[in-house]
């Protein structure tokens, strides 16, 4: 890991080096992305079929491209009980949290017959794409379904690639059953993604679609995007530890490492007032590398995007901290939750020393499919409202529109809008007053 002391040329160089990780920096791809939304948009399960046959090596008919019941139980088979039970501890947590964040229907009436409120409705319909393989992550099943769930969408379609075998990781089938999918159909990449926007004759569109996935497909959900919503084009992982002289350097050099074992693009940054804290992370991060089993991806990681920046005070540690507004964020300080109140931008706020990002990312309930790439500036966390919307509820009496009317058509003209302001006049024609 880079030791870079902080100030305002490092901090700029540190977040366009970040940045170079964004999907957006990756379009030389989007060609061949957009050729095979386009083959599924124009050819339907033809198309769908054959590049899951290219990049999967299976073979797909309208009869097997849908996880069966009894694929659904084998898998709990090789699953076994003990992991079932994890997932469901864990989805316990998961929709507690959500639903303390479900939004109802609200009506405000007013004694002149005047009635404004706000509809809240579930969507219809819903993608949620897995990866596969060894980048299956049924904790990502969990976090996707559950707010879906929770909003009260009926229909939730889950896509995920087979293996050669036609089959689907027994883990990820297992998480989706439990979390209450309601389709799951073995197609993954860009041509699924295609299959979820456009529709073909054995997947249905839906309205939205969410979930991580690779390149291919982060650069489809962006092309698709307007033909169906889509929650967000994730980057790479990254983790933020804020810490001052009073954190345990083993915890926070474990954390640290938590995340840069995702990929080589993976980012971790300790921001620190101690040096000495510095210098001790370094020490425990050389010690654990020895013993990881992912510790080649690590150190790709760390040299690539790592570093350790030194701040001369907390309040120059803040600031860092706000404008790199990172994925995960652990405070580590001798006050945790006064130091909270001045993070403006963070996807998870973990706080004191045990609060592990791994503790969110499985088991405590708010949601870990998170923003990434400085976005957290400007995004929020999947949540229950990323699956419902709203509608205004307008309603004037005649007595409550008649004081007004005027206003209305004063205001229609000066933007040259007369038929705005027609609209509203007709229905006081005749009135004294109105000529």
């Amino acid at each position: 890991m880079r030791v870079v002391k902080i100030d305002k040329e490092t901090t700029k160089d540190i977040l366009s080096d970040l940045l170079k990780r964004s999907p957006n920096q990756y379009d030389s791809y989007a060609d061949s992305v957009q050729e095979i939304l386009d083959a599924v948009k124009e050819k339907g399960d033809e198309a769908l079929f054959g590049y899951t046959e290219k990049f999967d090596g299976c073979k797909l008919t309208p009869e097997t491209v849908q996880v069966t019941e009894e694929e659904i139980a084998a898998a709990y088979e090789k699953v076994g009980q003990d992991l079932v039970e994890v997932i469901r501890k864990a989805l316990k947590n998961i929709r507690e949290y959500h639903e303390k964040q479900k939004q109802y229907s609200w009506f405000d009436s007013k004694p002149d017959g005047t009635i404004l409120g706000q509809k809240v409705t579930a969507l219809a319909s819903v993608g949620v794409y897995v990866p596969g393989g060894k980048a299956a992550y049924p904790s990502s099943v969990l976090m996707n379904i559950v707010p879906a769930q929770v909003a009260g969408v009926e229909k939730i379609v889950m896509v995920t690639p087979p293996d050669k075998n036609g089959e689907v990781t027994p883990a990820t089938l297992v998480a989706a059953h439990e979390a209450g999918a309601t389709h799951v159909y073995k197609v993954g990449g860009a041509q699924a993604i295609g299959a979820l926007a456009y529709g073909t004759s054995s997947i249905a569109k839906v309205d939205k679609i969410v979930g991580p996935g690779n390149i291919y497909v982060a650069l489809a959900k962006k092309a698709v995007y307007g033909h169906v919503s889509i929650d967000s084009i994730a980057g790479p992982s990254e983790i933020l530890v804020l810490a001052d002289e009073t954190a345990n350097p083993r915890f926070v050099a474990a954390d640290l490492l938590s995340q840069a074992e995702h990929d080589e693009l993976a980012s971790a940054i300790l921001v620190t007032t101690s040096k000495t804290l510095a210098s001790q992370v370094e020490e425990e991060i050389e010690g654990f590398l020895k013993t990881l089993s992912r510790a080649e991806i690590i150190r790709k990681s760390l040299d690539n995007f790592g570093y350790i920046l030194l701040a001369d005070t907390l309040e120059e540690a803040i600031e860092v901290t706000n404008n790199i507004a990172s994925e995960h964020l652990e405070i580590v300080t001798a006050n945790p939750f006064e130091v909270m109140t001045k993070i403006r931008n963070a996807g998870a706020i973990f706080m004191g020393s045990y609060s592990s990002e791994p503790l969110g990312d499985y088991f405590a309930g708010p949601n870990h499919v998170l923003p990434t790439n400085g976005t957290a500036k400007f995004f929020s966390p999947l949540s229950v409202d990323d699956f419902i919307k709203k509608s205004s509820i307008i309603y004037y009496s005649k007595e409550a529109l008649a004081p007004i009317h005027k206003d209305i058509e004063a205001f229609a003209k000066a933007e040259h809008l007369t038929a705005h302001a027609n609209s509203i006049a007709v229905r006081f024609e005749g009135e004294e007053g109105n000529e």
